[in-house]
C-alpha cells in the first residue's frame, strides 16, 4: 500500500510521539510499503528527503519563539500543500499523529478526495501548555475544554482512531465523544535487552530518566527525592534529553548539592540511549502526562525496574511490587523511599527487572505493524466498496 503518515513532531525531534512514528514509517517500509512522510522542516524550507525506504516531505517551518527546541508550520501554507501534496501521491491511506497543523491539513484534504484516514491520538492539554505564555488555572481548564473540542473536530473525520492504551482511549472518549482502538506504541524489546547485556558494571547504581526537560516530567521531584539518598550508597542520577527546564534543573541540583551525582547528558545518539538503559540500575519516569510512555517501555525491555508517577497511564506498565513501584504526584518522600529501597537492595532490583522483561512482551512492535496493517486495509476496502456503489 501507499502511505502518507502525518507528523507534525518527527525525528530528530525527542519525544514519543516522533519517536512512534518514525518506527511506525520504518516498520512499515520493511514491510514493503511506500511510506511517505510529512512533517516540518527541522530548519526552515521545504525539501524532499530520502530516507532509507523512506520519503520525507518536510513543509516550511518557523521557530516558536516560546521554545527554543520546537518548530512550527504554518496553516495558510500548510493546507494547501497538504492538498498538492495528496493530489500527487494518491495514497491509499492517510496516518495523522495529531490534530494539529500538519494533521489537520492532511485530515481536511484526505476529506476532499476521499481518501481513508485514520487517526492516532497523542495528545494531552498538560502536554502543550509548557508550550504557552503562563495563565491563571481556570483559563488553562477553558483552554483544556477548547483544544478537545477542536481534536473532535479534526478526528471526527477519521475511519478509525486509535491511541496507545486504553486509558487514553477513555480519555479521549470522555473529553471529545470520540471512540477508537487501543493499540500500544509497540517496542522492539531484543535490542534494549542486548544493551543491558553487554553493559559494563558501574561503581554504583544508576538511577536514569529520559525525556523532554518540560513542566510537566517533574524532573524537579526526582532530583529532590535523589537529593534524599545518602551519597554512601553510591548511586548517580543520569538525565537524558533536553528542554526548557534544562537550567532550571542544573541549579535545582547545585542548590541540593548532588551536582557531582548528577548528570545532565542532553540529546545522545541512539547508540548512547541503548548504552544509557544498559548500565541504568533503576528507571524513574515522575511524568504526569504519559498516555503511554515509550522510554518506560523501552526500560523495561532492558530489564529494569521501574519507579513511576501514578498517574495517566503508567499504572498500565508498573505493577506495584511485582516490576517496580507507583507513587504520589508530588510526594517527595515516597518517592526517596521507593529508590532508596532498590539502591539497596540489588536482588530486588534483578527480580523486579525480570518482571519488567515478561509484562513488555504484550507489547512486542511486530504485534502493532499486524494491527495497522489489518486497520489500514479495512478502511481501504471500505473505500473500493464505496467507490464501486457509487460508480454503479
Amino acid at each position: 500500500m501507499k502511505i502518507v503518515i502525518g507528523a507534525d513532531s518527527y525525528a530528530p525531534d525527542i519525544n514519543g510521539a516522533a519517536r512512534f512514528a518514525e518506527r511506525l514509517a520504518e516498520g512499515l517500509a520493511g514491510r514493503r510499503h511506500e511510506i511517505h512522510v510529512v512533517s516540518a522542516s527541522t530548519d526552515g524550507p521545504a525539501r524532499t528527503e530520502h530516507v532509507g525506504e523512506l520519503t520525507v516531505h518536510r513543509l516550511h517551518s518557523i521557530r516558536y519563539r516560546l521554545h527554543e527546541s520546537l518548530r512550527v508550520c504554518l496553516p495558510w501554507q500548510t493546507i494547501p500543500e497538504s492538498r498538492r501534496l495528496l493530489a500527487e501521491l494518491r495514497p491509499d491511506v492517510v496516518h495523522v499523529q495529531s490534530h494539529m497543523v500538519i494533521g489537520r491539513g492532511l485530515a481536511y484534504a484526505a476529506a476532499d478526495r476521499a481518501i481513508p484516514l485514520v487517526a492516532t491520538n497523542h495528545f494531552m492539554p498538560e502536554n502543550v501548555f509548557g508550550y504557552v505564555p503562563l495563565l491563571p488555572r481556570p483559563f488553562y481548564q477553558a483552554a483544556g475544554r477548547i483544544a478537545w473540542r477542536d481534536l473532535a473536530r479534526v478526528f471526527g473525520r477519521a475511519d478509525v482512531i486509535t491511541a496507545p492504551t486504553p486509558r487514553a482511549i477513555q480519555l479521549l472518549q470522555d473529553a471529545t465523544g470520540l471512540s477508537g482502538e487501543a493499540i500500544s506504541c509497540g517496542i522492539d524489546s531484543e535490542r534494549y535487552w542486548q544493551a543491558s547485556q553487554q553493559a559494563q558494571p558501574g561503581t554504583g547504581p544508576v538511577i536514569l530518566f529520559v525525556g523532554r526537560l518540560d513542566q510537566e516530567k517533574r524532573i524537579d521531584e526526582l532530583i529532590a527525592a535523589f537529593a534524599r539518598i545518602p551519597a554512601g550508597t553510591g548511586a548517580r542520577l543520569e538525565i537524558v534529553g533536553h528542554g526548557d527546564q534544562h537550567d532550571l534543573l542544573v541549579r535545582l541540583a547545585a542548590e541540593l548539592g548532588v551536582s557531582d551525582r548528577v548528570s545532565f547528558l542532553g540529546h545522545v545518539s541512539e547508540q548512547d540511549l541503548l548504552t544509557a538503559y544498559g548500565r541504568a540500575a533503576i528507571f524513574c519516569m515522575p511524568g504526569v502526562a504519559e498516555l503511554q510512555s515509550l522510554v518506560t517501555l523501552e526500560a523495561m525491555s532492558a530489564g529494569k525496574p521501574v519507579v513511576a508517577a501514578n498517574a495517566m497511564a503508567l499504572p498500565h506498565l508498573v505493577k506495584p511490587g511485582h516490576n517496580g513501584w507507583l507513587y504520589t504526584p508530588g510526594d517527595i518522600g515516597e518517592l526517596a523511599l521507593r529508590l532508596s529501597t532498590l539502591v539497596s537492595d540489588p536482588a530486588l532490583r534483578r527480580r523486579m527487572g525480570q518482571h519488567s522483561r515478561e509484562l513488555v512482551s504484550v507489547h512486542d512492535f511486530g504485534a502493532t505493524l499486524d494491527r495497522f496493517e489489518d486497520i489500514y486495509a479495512r478502511v481501504a476496502a471500505r473505500r473500493s466498496v464505496h467507490l464501486l456503489t457509487r460508480a454503479a
